[in-house]
């Protein structure tokens, strides 16, 4: 094994911190369990730890032959063979930072028309270059409002239609701080009218689920406007596909739109990772969090795409 440190680096190390030998620094550590007898199995060469993965993985049966229930937002879709050999080209695929768009351009691209499809589908005028997944942007999206608002206004409300994951997020993410979360302990038999009464001049945002965690579809036309007219935001948890057929959360005043994005062809994979769609209107653009790739041109003229409003 390579040590970097030459004995001269340990001996001036050892002075600094006042000790004269790395057994030292064990000493804190009670004598009976520093150098436990482990019951560890006998080692293997590489051949027969390769073998033995092998045997392990072959217990496993393809996720694409068992029924799934487990529903909740994820579910196996179909996805063309264009898209693989689509991305595996080299103006696509890159391992380099997006911030570096002299090596990245095919990166900032797909990013760029993924941005684009999610404005079609919302209605919305920016969308970023997602999070980690629905419930991490459903978060954000709480966050943003605390942002656009200062923290003037402390009560967000959320439908108890809302997927429970992305609620127990939404709690997590703000613990430490004195903001009141209400609406989801109301009874899921109700329509959002029942949110209605809890607006009030305090409320930064009320959080809705369409088609909700249940499969409902309403009409949040009614909700919009009182939450507007309380001077709130209506942010809008989302399945992309369903956006399809159904209306588009910009018809209901929708300001900020949030959802999970592996409906739109991530294989489960034994439960991720998946990506968060957020997008809302460019009026609060600097207030989203994570990245916006947009389009430009080179000093050739050439379109180019770059991370813009970064710091980078």
């Amino acid at each position: 094994m390579f040590h970097p440190h030459t004995d001269k680096d340990r001996e001036e190390m050892f002075k600094e911190i006042g000790i004269d030998s790395i057994e030292q620094l064990f000493d804190y550590i009670p004598e009976d369990v520093r150098f436990p007898t482990l019951d560890l199995p006998r080692t293997h060469t590489e051949m027969e730890a390769f073998n033995k993965v092998c045997e392990l993985q072959r217990q496993n049966e393809k996720g694409v032959r068992m029924p799934s229930f487990l529903g909740a937002g994820a579910y196996q879709h179909f996805v063309p063979a264009a898209v693989d050999a689509i991305i595996s080209r080299s103006e696509f695929y890159s391992a380099y930072t997006p911030y570096q768009p002299e090596i990245s351009q095919g990166t900032l691209q797909t990013m760029f028309e993924y941005q684009t499809h999610i404005i079609n589908l919302t209605g919305m005028e920016v969308s970023n270059a997602s999070h980690y997944d629905g419930a991490t942007a459903a978060a954000e999206a709480v966050n943003m409002g605390q942002t656009i608002f200062r923290k003037k206004r402390k009560k967000v409300i959320i439908s108890p239609g809302i997927h429970p994951h992305y609620r127990d997020t939404i709690r997590t993410y703000n613990a430490p701080s004195d903001l009141v979360i209400v609406g989801d302990d109301t009874p899921v038999e109700e329509g959002p009218e029942a949110l209605i009464p809890m607006i009030d001049q305090d409320t930064s945002l009320v959080m809705v689920q369409y088609p909700d965690f249940f499969g409902r579809i309403y009409d949040y036309t009614e909700l919009g406007k009182a939450v507007h007219e309380a001077g709130g935001l209506l942010v809008i948890v989302v399945n992309p596909m369903a956006l399809g057929l159904i209306k588009s959360p910009s018809d209901f005043g929708a300001d900020i739109v949030c959802g999970e994005g592996q409906p739109l062809g991530i294989p489960v994979s034994y439960g991720g990772p998946y990506l968060g769609i957020l997008a809302t209107k460019k009026e609060y653009v600097r207030s989203i969090a994570g990245r916006l790739v947009g389009e430009t041109v080179d000093q050739d003229g050439k379109r180019g795409y770059v991370l813009t409003l970064s710091t980078r």
